[in-house]
């Protein structure tokens, strides 16, 4: 018995790690409350087999795929029909107006002072009176847009030219040389083997992370044992 248990909480593992990649990359705080439902729905059946050895296996599948399969028709729909998605998702609701603190829209939501302050702070925004639009969004993220004289300054007000911004990408995980990287870096792994000897005297091997950037160059962190031999 104790293999038999062993062996369906193994497969259950690999059904529900495939079916949550299937529900997308949106992390929990982004949910739409049918996918929270879903999520929570598939916990408690997912459990019904252990606790019922006696229950075929594939019997379990069957709730788990359907709401899957609901689950993602009714995220098709809420793309292409926009009536279906505000039933589904809700709408954001503006709470700070140019300045101005809607209270009939904080009631209508159960949402009170402390909660936008404290939202707010998280922000680092300390006084209302900064803020031209608070955006209360669906996910119950605060989105906040500041008045135009406490915005901070960018290169554009100044006038000022800036150079292209590049991505530092990973190029070795513990040891491994990342190809993929290297090739949208438009480099291979016999440039990389010699950058990292001649610059640093490294191999690969040595490496448990090294990202590069084109104007940068190199970030390495190295394992222990090469930590040791330096």
């Amino acid at each position: 018995m104790a293999f038999t248990i062993f062996l369906r909480t193994l497969v259950i593992y690999l059904v529900i790690l495939a079916v949550i990649r299937l529900m997308g990359k949106r992390e929990v705080g982004q949910l739409s409350t049918f996918d929270f439902v879903v999520a929570i729905m598939i916990a408690e059946i997912a459990v019904l087999p252990l606790e019922q050895i006696e229950m075929p296996l594939f019997l379990a599948f069957i709730p788990i795929l359907t709401l899957v399969g609901a689950e993602m028709f009714l995220s098709y729909l809420c793309l292409k029909i926009h009536w279906i998605r505000e039933v589904i998702d809700g709408a954001p609701s503006i709470l700070i107006h140019r300045g101005k603190i809607i209270e009939q829209e904080m009631r209508k939501l159960r949402y009170n002072m402390n909660d936008l302050l404290s939202q707010l702070r998280e922000k680092s925004i300390v006084d209302v009176s900064d803020v031209e639009y608070a955006i209360l969004e669906t996910s119950g993220e605060l989105s906040v847009i500041l008045k135009s004289d406490r915005q901070p300054l960018t290169p554009r007000d100044l006038g000022l030219e800036t150079a292209p911004v590049y991505l530092p990408l990973p190029v070795v995980f513990d040891g491994e040389v990342c190809h993929q990287n290297l090739k949208s870096l438009e480099r291979d792994e016999n440039w990389l083997r010699q950058e990292l000897l001649r610059k640093k005297g490294l191999r690969p091997k040595d490496i448990l992370f090294a990202s590069f950037h084109p104007q940068r160059g190199f970030y390495i962190s190295l394992k222990e044992r090469a930590k040791k031999i330096k």
